[in-house]
Protein backbone atom coordinates (compact mmCIF):
# COMPACT_ATOMS: atom_id res chain seq x y z
CA UNK A 1 0.00 0.00 0.00
CA UNK A 2 1.40 2.91 -1.14
CA UNK A 3 2.70 5.57 1.54
CA UNK A 4 -0.32 8.41 2.14
CA UNK A 5 2.65 11.43 1.98
CA UNK A 6 3.36 10.15 -1.11
CA UNK A 7 -0.48 9.69 -2.54
CA UNK A 8 -0.61 13.46 -1.39
CA UNK A 9 2.36 14.90 -2.80
CA UNK A 10 1.77 13.46 -6.40
CA UNK A 11 -2.61 14.64 -6.15
CA UNK A 12 -0.90 18.41 -5.47
CA UNK A 13 1.79 17.88 -8.17
CA UNK A 14 0.70 21.01 -10.99
CA UNK A 15 0.59 19.72 -14.37
CA UNK A 16 2.36 22.86 -15.55
CA UNK A 17 5.16 22.36 -16.79
CA UNK A 18 6.92 25.92 -17.84
CA UNK A 19 6.59 24.81 -21.67
CA UNK A 20 2.95 24.13 -21.40
CA UNK A 21 2.47 27.25 -19.39
CA UNK A 22 4.24 28.86 -22.55
CA UNK A 23 2.36 27.71 -25.42
CA UNK A 24 -0.92 28.04 -23.45
CA UNK A 25 -0.63 31.47 -23.02
CA UNK A 26 0.52 31.30 -26.67
CA UNK A 27 -2.22 29.93 -27.63
CA UNK A 28 -4.48 32.07 -25.59
CA UNK A 29 -2.95 35.24 -26.91
CA UNK A 30 -3.68 34.09 -30.27
CA UNK A 31 -7.23 33.15 -29.44
CA UNK A 32 -7.40 36.61 -28.03
CA UNK A 33 -5.64 38.33 -31.32
CA UNK A 34 -7.93 36.36 -33.56
CA UNK A 35 -10.77 38.08 -31.42
CA UNK A 36 -10.15 41.02 -32.09
CA UNK A 37 -9.08 40.73 -35.99
CA UNK A 38 -13.31 39.34 -36.13
CA UNK A 39 -14.50 42.75 -33.94
CA UNK A 40 -11.98 45.13 -35.82
CA UNK A 41 -14.82 45.99 -38.20
CA UNK A 42 -17.97 46.83 -36.05
CA UNK A 43 -20.91 44.65 -37.35
CA UNK A 44 -24.28 43.51 -35.39
CA UNK A 45 -23.74 39.73 -34.85
CA UNK A 46 -25.80 37.24 -36.20
CA UNK A 47 -27.46 34.37 -34.42
CA UNK A 48 -25.76 32.03 -36.78
CA UNK A 49 -22.27 34.12 -36.12
CA UNK A 50 -22.50 33.74 -32.52
CA UNK A 51 -23.90 29.53 -32.45
CA UNK A 52 -20.68 28.78 -34.42
CA UNK A 53 -18.08 30.89 -32.33
CA UNK A 54 -19.53 29.53 -29.14
CA UNK A 55 -19.55 25.72 -30.03
CA UNK A 56 -15.88 26.27 -30.83
CA UNK A 57 -15.59 27.92 -27.53
CA UNK A 58 -16.95 24.88 -25.85
CA UNK A 59 -15.42 21.93 -27.99
CA UNK A 60 -12.05 23.00 -27.12
CA UNK A 61 -12.36 22.94 -23.15
CA UNK A 62 -13.49 19.55 -23.98
CA UNK A 63 -10.73 18.24 -25.77
CA UNK A 64 -8.35 19.82 -23.42
CA UNK A 65 -10.18 18.02 -20.56
CA UNK A 66 -9.78 14.70 -22.67
CA UNK A 67 -6.15 15.26 -23.46
CA UNK A 68 -5.27 16.15 -19.21
CA UNK A 69 -7.63 12.84 -18.78
CA UNK A 70 -4.97 10.70 -21.13
CA UNK A 71 -2.00 12.61 -20.19
CA UNK A 72 -2.07 12.95 -16.92
CA UNK A 73 -5.11 10.40 -15.06
CA UNK A 74 -8.29 10.88 -14.83
CA UNK A 75 -8.05 12.79 -11.10
CA UNK A 76 -6.83 15.94 -12.97
CA UNK A 77 -8.81 15.88 -16.22
CA UNK A 78 -12.12 15.54 -13.28
CA UNK A 79 -10.98 18.72 -11.60
CA UNK A 80 -10.25 20.64 -15.27
CA UNK A 81 -14.28 20.18 -15.93
CA UNK A 82 -15.43 20.28 -12.76
CA UNK A 83 -13.45 23.42 -12.41
CA UNK A 84 -14.49 24.83 -16.32
CA UNK A 85 -18.24 23.49 -14.84
CA UNK A 86 -17.75 26.33 -12.26
CA UNK A 87 -16.43 28.95 -14.01
CA UNK A 88 -18.83 28.94 -16.68
CA UNK A 89 -21.94 28.92 -14.59
CA UNK A 90 -19.99 32.04 -12.75
CA UNK A 91 -19.00 33.67 -16.34
CA UNK A 92 -22.91 33.92 -17.35
CA UNK A 93 -23.53 35.85 -14.05
CA UNK A 94 -20.59 37.93 -15.49
CA UNK A 95 -22.65 38.04 -19.07
CA UNK A 96 -26.01 39.34 -17.46
CA UNK A 97 -23.94 42.50 -15.72
CA UNK A 98 -22.21 42.90 -18.39
CA UNK A 99 -25.87 42.97 -20.53
CA UNK A 100 -27.17 45.96 -17.79
CA UNK A 101 -24.19 47.74 -18.93
CA UNK A 102 -24.28 47.82 -22.25
CA UNK A 103 -28.26 48.43 -21.97
CA UNK A 104 -27.22 51.55 -19.13
CA UNK A 105 -24.58 53.14 -21.09
CA UNK A 106 -26.99 52.62 -24.50
CA UNK A 107 -23.94 50.88 -26.24
CA UNK A 108 -24.90 50.66 -30.17
CA UNK A 109 -25.49 46.84 -31.15
CA UNK A 110 -22.40 47.02 -34.06
CA UNK A 111 -19.60 47.88 -31.40
CA UNK A 112 -21.37 45.32 -28.28
CA UNK A 113 -18.69 42.80 -29.11
CA UNK A 114 -15.76 45.01 -28.77
CA UNK A 115 -16.96 45.92 -25.36
CA UNK A 116 -17.17 42.13 -24.09
CA UNK A 117 -13.81 41.77 -25.49
CA UNK A 118 -12.02 44.46 -23.68
CA UNK A 119 -14.15 43.14 -20.70
CA UNK A 120 -12.62 39.52 -21.33
CA UNK A 121 -9.05 40.65 -21.79
CA UNK A 122 -9.44 42.62 -18.73
CA UNK A 123 -11.02 39.77 -16.52
CA UNK A 124 -7.81 37.03 -17.71
CA UNK A 125 -5.43 39.54 -16.71
CA UNK A 126 -7.10 40.29 -13.41
CA UNK A 127 -8.07 36.41 -12.73
CA UNK A 128 -3.79 35.68 -13.58
CA UNK A 129 -3.21 38.48 -10.56
CA UNK A 130 -5.46 36.61 -8.44
CA UNK A 131 -4.65 33.40 -9.40
CA UNK A 132 -1.08 33.93 -8.43
CA UNK A 133 -2.07 35.58 -5.28
CA UNK A 134 -4.20 32.44 -4.15
CA UNK A 135 -0.93 30.19 -5.15
CA UNK A 136 1.03 32.44 -2.68
CA UNK A 137 -1.45 31.84 0.19
CA UNK A 138 -1.58 28.21 -0.34
CA UNK A 139 2.06 27.94 -0.52
CA UNK A 140 1.95 29.75 2.95
CA UNK A 141 -0.41 27.70 4.79
CA UNK A 142 -3.18 25.59 4.42
CA UNK A 143 -4.88 28.35 6.10
CA UNK A 144 -6.14 30.05 2.95
CA UNK A 145 -8.66 27.62 2.27
CA UNK A 146 -10.23 28.79 5.39
CA UNK A 147 -9.78 32.33 3.97
CA UNK A 148 -11.23 31.17 0.51
CA UNK A 149 -13.85 30.08 2.48
CA UNK A 150 -15.04 32.72 4.37
CA UNK A 151 -14.55 34.70 0.73
CA UNK A 152 -17.34 32.58 -0.61
CA UNK A 153 -19.87 32.83 1.92
CA UNK A 154 -19.54 36.25 1.81
CA UNK A 155 -20.20 35.64 -2.21
CA UNK A 156 -22.91 33.59 -1.38
CA UNK A 157 -24.89 35.98 1.10
CA UNK A 158 -24.59 38.85 -1.38
CA UNK A 159 -25.86 37.45 -4.27
CA UNK A 160 -28.27 35.63 -2.25
CA UNK A 161 -29.28 38.81 -0.75
CA UNK A 162 -30.05 40.62 -4.53
CA UNK A 163 -31.75 37.74 -6.00
CA UNK A 164 -34.13 37.73 -2.86
CA UNK A 165 -34.84 41.65 -3.19
CA UNK A 166 -34.34 41.73 -6.79
CA UNK A 167 -31.68 44.56 -6.13
CA UNK A 168 -29.56 44.92 -9.19
CA UNK A 169 -25.51 44.18 -9.21
CA UNK A 170 -25.56 47.38 -11.16
CA UNK A 171 -27.52 50.50 -10.17
CA UNK A 172 -26.74 53.69 -11.45
CA UNK A 173 -23.27 53.84 -13.62
CA UNK A 174 -22.97 57.05 -12.62
CA UNK A 175 -22.35 56.59 -9.37
CA UNK A 176 -19.72 54.18 -10.27
CA UNK A 177 -16.11 55.69 -8.55
CA UNK A 178 -14.24 54.35 -11.49
CA UNK A 179 -16.84 56.11 -13.76
CA UNK A 180 -17.13 59.48 -11.72
CA UNK A 181 -13.00 59.66 -11.51
CA UNK A 182 -12.61 59.16 -15.98
CA UNK A 183 -14.93 61.89 -16.14
CA UNK A 184 -13.71 63.98 -13.54
CA UNK A 185 -10.65 64.28 -14.93
CA UNK A 186 -10.66 63.59 -18.78
CA UNK A 187 -13.06 65.05 -21.26
CA UNK A 188 -15.89 62.59 -22.22
CA UNK A 189 -17.04 63.08 -26.10
CA UNK A 190 -21.14 63.14 -26.13
CA UNK A 191 -22.04 59.95 -28.83
CA UNK A 192 -19.85 57.15 -29.91
CA UNK A 193 -17.49 57.19 -32.74
CA UNK A 194 -17.47 53.60 -33.69
CA UNK A 195 -15.02 51.08 -31.73
CA UNK A 196 -13.25 53.76 -30.68
CA UNK A 197 -12.13 54.83 -27.54
CA UNK A 198 -10.38 58.52 -28.09
CA UNK A 199 -11.12 61.13 -31.02
CA UNK A 200 -9.66 64.67 -30.76
CA UNK A 201 -12.59 67.15 -30.78
CA UNK A 202 -11.73 70.78 -30.22
CA UNK A 203 -8.20 70.80 -30.71
CA UNK A 204 -7.45 67.60 -27.50
CA UNK A 205 -7.85 64.54 -27.03
CA UNK A 206 -11.21 63.03 -25.57
CA UNK A 207 -12.95 60.13 -24.31
CA UNK A 208 -15.55 58.39 -26.13
CA UNK A 209 -18.28 56.83 -24.16
CA UNK A 210 -17.06 53.52 -25.11
CA UNK A 211 -13.87 54.04 -22.85
CA UNK A 212 -16.18 54.82 -20.11
CA UNK A 213 -18.44 51.79 -20.62
CA UNK A 214 -14.69 49.76 -20.84
CA UNK A 215 -13.80 51.27 -17.70
CA UNK A 216 -17.25 50.25 -15.84
CA UNK A 217 -16.56 46.89 -17.26
CA UNK A 218 -13.41 46.27 -15.87
CA UNK A 219 -14.34 47.62 -12.34
CA UNK A 220 -17.14 44.99 -11.96
CA UNK A 221 -13.97 42.46 -13.49
CA UNK A 222 -12.52 43.04 -10.02
CA UNK A 223 -15.53 42.13 -8.18
CA UNK A 224 -15.89 38.39 -10.21
CA UNK A 225 -12.71 38.03 -9.78
CA UNK A 226 -12.72 37.61 -5.90
CA UNK A 227 -15.64 34.85 -6.11
CA UNK A 228 -14.12 33.33 -9.21
CA UNK A 229 -10.50 32.25 -8.35
CA UNK A 230 -11.48 30.87 -5.06
CA UNK A 231 -13.86 28.87 -6.52
CA UNK A 232 -11.60 26.91 -8.66
CA UNK A 233 -9.13 26.89 -6.11
CA UNK A 234 -12.38 24.88 -4.02
CA UNK A 235 -12.23 22.23 -7.13
CA UNK A 236 -8.46 22.09 -7.77
CA UNK A 237 -5.02 23.03 -5.89
CA UNK A 238 -3.22 23.32 -9.09
CA UNK A 239 -2.55 26.80 -10.04
CA UNK A 240 -2.15 25.73 -14.05
CA UNK A 241 -5.63 23.74 -13.89
CA UNK A 242 -6.86 27.22 -12.25
CA UNK A 243 -5.74 29.14 -15.16
CA UNK A 244 -6.79 27.04 -17.26
CA UNK A 245 -10.37 26.64 -16.60
CA UNK A 246 -10.47 30.72 -16.09
CA UNK A 247 -8.99 30.78 -19.66
CA UNK A 248 -11.50 28.60 -21.01
CA UNK A 249 -14.55 30.16 -19.09
CA UNK A 250 -13.53 33.37 -20.35
CA UNK A 251 -12.62 33.01 -24.23
CA UNK A 252 -16.13 32.19 -25.56
CA UNK A 253 -17.86 34.68 -23.74
CA UNK A 254 -18.31 37.64 -26.42
CA UNK A 255 -20.00 34.63 -28.66
CA UNK A 256 -22.01 33.14 -25.70
CA UNK A 257 -23.31 36.94 -24.54
CA UNK A 258 -25.36 37.13 -28.24
CA UNK A 259 -26.54 33.49 -27.62
CA UNK A 260 -27.90 33.98 -24.43
CA UNK A 261 -29.01 37.79 -24.86
CA UNK A 262 -32.67 36.50 -24.40
CA UNK A 263 -32.66 33.37 -22.47
CA UNK A 264 -30.44 35.26 -19.47
CA UNK A 265 -33.65 37.35 -18.77
CA UNK A 266 -35.56 34.17 -18.51
CA UNK A 267 -33.58 32.44 -15.75
CA UNK A 268 -34.75 34.26 -13.18
CA UNK A 269 -33.13 31.98 -10.32
CA UNK A 270 -29.96 32.12 -11.76
CA UNK A 271 -28.11 33.79 -8.79
CA UNK A 272 -29.64 31.71 -6.18
CA UNK A 273 -28.39 28.79 -7.94
CA UNK A 274 -24.90 30.86 -7.94
CA UNK A 275 -25.25 31.60 -4.17
CA UNK A 276 -25.56 27.62 -3.16
CA UNK A 277 -22.80 27.20 -5.89
CA UNK A 278 -20.83 29.15 -3.73
CA UNK A 279 -21.49 28.18 -0.25
CA UNK A 280 -21.27 24.46 -1.24
CA UNK A 281 -17.53 25.25 -2.00
CA UNK A 282 -17.16 27.27 0.62
CA UNK A 283 -18.10 24.45 2.88
CA UNK A 284 -15.78 21.92 0.46
CA UNK A 285 -12.94 24.89 1.42
CA UNK A 286 -13.34 24.39 4.84
CA UNK A 287 -14.03 20.63 5.18
CA UNK A 288 -10.39 20.51 3.11
CA UNK A 289 -8.73 23.37 5.87
CA UNK A 290 -10.08 21.26 9.18
CA UNK A 291 -9.00 17.83 7.36
CA UNK A 292 -5.44 18.99 6.93
CA UNK A 293 -5.91 19.30 10.79
CA UNK A 294 -8.07 17.18 11.88
CA UNK A 295 -7.85 14.44 9.30
CA UNK A 296 -10.73 12.13 10.91
CA UNK A 297 -13.07 15.30 9.30
CA UNK A 298 -14.34 14.22 6.00
CA UNK A 299 -13.45 15.50 2.85
CA UNK A 300 -15.66 16.10 -0.50
CA UNK A 301 -14.59 14.08 -3.53
CA UNK A 302 -14.39 16.07 -6.78
CA UNK A 303 -17.04 13.67 -8.38
CA UNK A 304 -19.38 14.73 -6.00
CA UNK A 305 -18.84 18.26 -6.24
CA UNK A 306 -19.10 18.08 -10.22
CA UNK A 307 -22.76 16.11 -9.46
CA UNK A 308 -24.08 18.41 -7.09
CA UNK A 309 -23.21 21.56 -9.09
CA UNK A 310 -24.88 19.90 -12.29
CA UNK A 311 -27.83 19.18 -10.42
CA UNK A 312 -27.97 22.90 -8.99
CA UNK A 313 -27.47 24.20 -12.58
CA UNK A 314 -30.42 21.79 -13.93
CA UNK A 315 -32.64 22.32 -10.67
CA UNK A 316 -32.30 26.34 -11.44
CA UNK A 317 -32.93 26.59 -15.12
CA UNK A 318 -35.60 24.18 -14.68
CA UNK A 319 -37.84 26.71 -12.03
CA UNK A 320 -36.66 29.52 -13.61
CA UNK A 321 -38.18 27.89 -16.57
CA UNK A 322 -41.07 26.93 -14.65
CA UNK A 323 -41.85 30.41 -13.44
CA UNK A 324 -41.55 32.35 -16.47
CA UNK A 325 -43.84 29.77 -17.81
CA UNK A 326 -46.53 30.42 -14.65
CA UNK A 327 -45.81 34.25 -14.89
CA UNK A 328 -46.68 34.08 -18.49
CA UNK A 329 -49.92 32.38 -18.40
CA UNK A 330 -50.86 34.85 -14.97
CA UNK A 331 -50.11 37.86 -17.40
CA UNK A 332 -51.97 36.18 -20.05
CA UNK A 333 -55.31 35.35 -17.88
CA UNK A 334 -55.27 39.37 -16.27
CA UNK A 335 -55.14 40.90 -19.99
CA UNK A 336 -57.89 38.18 -21.51
CA UNK A 337 -55.11 37.15 -23.83
CA UNK A 338 -54.49 33.23 -24.48
CA UNK A 339 -54.33 31.99 -21.44
CA UNK A 340 -58.22 33.30 -21.06
CA UNK A 341 -59.60 32.14 -24.40
CA UNK A 342 -57.73 28.48 -23.57
CA UNK A 343 -60.35 28.50 -20.28
CA UNK A 344 -63.19 29.40 -22.48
Amino acid sequence: MPDSSVVLAASTESVGSPGLWFVSIAVLLGLLVADFVVTRRPHEVSMREAVGWSTFYLTLPVLFGLWLWAAFGGAQGMEFLTGFVVEKSLSVDNLFVFMLLLAAFAVPSDVQQRVLLYGIVGALVLRGVFIAAGAAMLAAGTWAFLVFGVILFASAVKILHQAVTGADAVQDTSRMRSVRLLRRWLPVTDDYHGARLTVRERGRRALTPLAVVVVAVFATDVVFAVDSVPAVYGITKDPYLVFATNAFALLGLRALYFVLHTALAKLTHLNHGLAIILAFIGVKLVLHWAHEIWPGVPQIPTPVSLAVIVIILATVTLTSLRARHRATNLTGAQGGGPATARRD
